[in-house]
């Protein structure tokens, strides 16, 4: 169910297209960053116990 949103469709749907791609991007990052740190946390784990 979409609203009717006039003139300011194209505005309002490009915002939402924006936010919808700057979400992903933010998970996608969190999600590299997440693995980075867990290998660098197992290394200094293999390091420590020998």
């Amino acid at each position: 169910m979409m609203p009717e949103l006039g003139k300011y469709a194209s505005a309002v749907l490009s915002a939402y297209g924006a936010s919808i791609v700057l979400i992903i991007g933010i998970v996608v990052l969190s999600a590299m960053q997440s693995r980075r740190a867990k290998a660098a946390l197992e290394d200094v784990e293999k390091r420590r116990n020998g």
